[in-house]
C-alpha cells in the first residue's frame, strides 16, 4: 500500500491540525494504522494508532485527550486531528500501516508515508 500525508503546517500554540493520510495501491482495511513523528536530534515515536476497522485505538501518554486518531475505509484516509498543539508537537509526522491487527512497534509497520511536516509556534 503506498501512503500520502498531508495537512501539516505551521499553527500558534493552542491551535489545532487535522493531518491527513491517503491510502492507495491496497484496500485500507486490510491494514491498522499509526502515525509517527520525529521532532529534531529525536528519535521517531508512535503518537496513535488505530485498528483496521477503528474499534481499537491507542495514544502515547504525551498526545492523550489532545490528539484523536480516526479512519474512514471509504474514503481510504486515516486522520489525526490534532488539538491545543504545543511548540513539543513540532516534527514530521508520519504515516504507517501494518497488517495486525493493532500495532504500536515501529518495526511492525511496513508501509510509509513520506512524512508532513507540523510546526508550533509559542
Amino acid at each position: 500500500v503506498q501512503l500520502q500525508a498531508s495537512g501539516g503546517g505551521l499553527v500558534q500554540a493552542g491551535g489545532s491540525l487535522t493531518l491527513s493520510c491517503a491510502a492507495s495501491g491496497r484496500t485500507i482495511s486490510s491494514y491498522a494504522m499509526g502515525w509517527y513523528r520525529q521532532a529534531p536530534g529525536k528519535e521517531r515515536e508512535l503518537v496513535a494508532a488505530i485498528s483496521w476497522n477503528g474499534d481499537s485505538t491507542y495514544y502515547a501518554d504525551s498526545v492523550k485527550g489532545r490528539f484523536t486518531i480516526s479512519r474512514d475505509n471509504s474514503k481510504h484516509r486515516v486522520y489525526l486531528q490534532m488539538n491545543s498543539l504545543t511548540p513539543e508537537d513540532t516534527a514530521v509526522y508520519y504515516c504507517a500501516a501494518t497488517l495486525r491487527a493493532i500495532a504500536t512497534m515501529e518495526a511492525d509497520f511496513g508501509s510509509w508515508g513520506q512524512g508532513t511536516q507540523v510546526t508550533v509556534s509559542s
